[in-house]
């Protein structure tokens, strides 16, 4: 959902010049900013990296959920995809601004008992570590969708059919909490912009930008 959010704010956002979405299949979404790219291999960028360069910021909104899955799976996918793509894109881009969608208990120690906390903790200290201008985690907790904006989680869609009438009045009432496809996007642009006076984002934070 908020790969779909931060995209629609890019293709409206006139301060924006192009967008390289790296894709497995494509969308069938058609804008002039807008240029996919089909990378089949989301574990080896080598082959793509001529058409990497040149770009000041990287959102990075790809996840999967942990129901269900291993640490060792889990952190294959989580960690394993991020920083892939993460270290190619400081090597290429040093100028770059790397903004990585987290989330809400993420567990910096990397040793708390929550696997997917850990593993997204993990995944940040080490972005953190890399040779970009700068780099941003941000830890949403609940995402109202707009715009017609849709999570692939079937899980998470099936609950937000069913309460979704209720998500805005929780945007609302818990700014803490709760934050919308729409206000992501926008912070992640703001921040890629102008930067922000810390690395770790909460919601608090994303809602306030």
């Amino acid at each position: 959902m908020v790969g779909q959010g931060v995209l629609r704010e890019c293709l409206l956002d006139p301060d924006v010049d192009r967008v390289l979405s790296i894709v497995r299949a494509l969308s069938g979404q058609s804008h002039p900013k807008l240029r996919e790219l089909v990378h089949k291999d989301f574990f080896d960028f080598s082959a793509i990296e001529g058409d990497l360069t040149g770009y000041d910021a990287c959102f990075f909104c790809l996840g999967v959920s942990s129901a269900g899955m291993k640490e060792a799976d889990y952190r294959h996918v989580t960690y394993g995809i991020t920083m892939a793509a993460a270290r190619v894109l400081a090597r290429l881009n040093p100028a770059m601004s790397f903004i990585y969608v987290s989330g809400l208990g993420t567990d910096s120690s990397e040793r708390g008992r929550t696997m997917w906390a850990r593993v997204k903790g993990k995944t940040e200290n080490d972005l953190l570590r890399l040779s970009f201008k700068a780099a941003y985690m941000f830890r949403p907790g609940g995402i109202v969708p707009l715009h017609g904006v849709k999570s692939k989680t079937r899980i998470y869609q099936t609950f937000l059919t069913i309460f979704g009438p209720l998500m805005p009045l929780l945007y609302r009432w818990f700014p803490q909490y709760v934050t919308t496809t729409e206000q992501v996007g926008r912070a992640m642009l703001k921040v890629a912009k102008l930067g922000a006076p810390k690395a770790i984002l909460e919601t608090a934070d994303i809602n306030k930008l």
